[in-house]
């Protein structure tokens, strides 16, 4: 309920500052014309939303198990764990905004670009976080294990991936927010469908209302992804005890 007031609250004021100014509607539409524009383009902005959450599903699954293997391998071999750790710190210094572009020379004007810039958005943290996770495991539990004999795929399969499961959610749940922005960013370089080039369009046109209703449609997009996600991850933590 505090949720909902402050939402009620901060559209009030947005509203009552876009009739006390007399602001144009072209520069600042209030929330009783977004609302009218999300009705009135409905047609538009659903297809639109069903292709970037497509784009951002797949990127998801593609970046999170991409993160999963390279976790795990850095995990294993400490000399690879080494040599990658360096470049995914770096990886996160370079703006999204400029790899853009590149994907787009690369991959083409399809679906390809907007998954690839999911995939770099949710391939890091996710990696980063099981990394850390793996690599410190509960230490008496690791001493038990290699006194009992256990190698260096058991020790990770059996306990290092199971102690840092709290890690890889916490990974998980940092790209699910991220995610659609990856997927817009691709739209608004290079595509000609999808809530990113709806916004662009409807830029060009000088349709403010229709940008803020495409915003408000990826908010909840990224908010519905992450809930989803967040429900499935803590059932999954306590199975397992966290």
């Amino acid at each position: 309920m505090r949720g909902l007031l402050a939402i009620a609250a901060a559209l009030l004021l947005w509203e009552g500052a876009v009739r006390l100014t007399g602001l144009p509607p072209y520069l600042l539409p209030g929330p009783v014309a977004v609302g009218r524009a999300l009705w009135a383009y409905r047609a538009e902005l659903g297809p639109a939303a069903l292709l970037t959450a497509g784009e951002t599903l797949a990127g998801l699954a593609i970046g999170a198990a991409l993160g999963i293997a390279v976790a795990c391998a850095m995990a294993a071999w400490p000399r690879l764990g080494r040599a990658l750790s360096p470049a995914l710190i770096v990886s996160q210094t370079i703006p999204v905004f400029a790899l853009a572009p590149i994907l787009t020379l690369w991959l083409g004007f399809g679906l390809a670009p907007k998954i690839a810039m999911v995939v770099l958005i949710v391939f890091v943290p996710v990696a980063q976080a099981l990394h850390d996770g793996l690599v410190a495991p509960p230490l008496a539990q690791l001493d038990v294990a290699r006194t009992m004999g256990a190698g260096r795929w058991s020790e990770l399969r059996h306990l290092r991936f199971p102690a840092a499961l709290p890690r890889l959610a916490s990974g998980l749940r940092l790209g699910a927010i991220y995610a659609p922005v990856g997927a817009v960013i691709g739209e608004w370089v290079g595509g000609a469908r999808g809530l990113g080039a709806l916004m662009i369009q409807a830029n060009g046109r000088m349709k403010t209302d229709l940008m803020f209703a495409a915003l408000i449609v990826v908010v909840a997009l990224s908010l519905t992804i992450y809930r989803v996600l967040d429900r499935a991850l803590a059932g999954m933590l306590a199975r397992r005890g966290f």
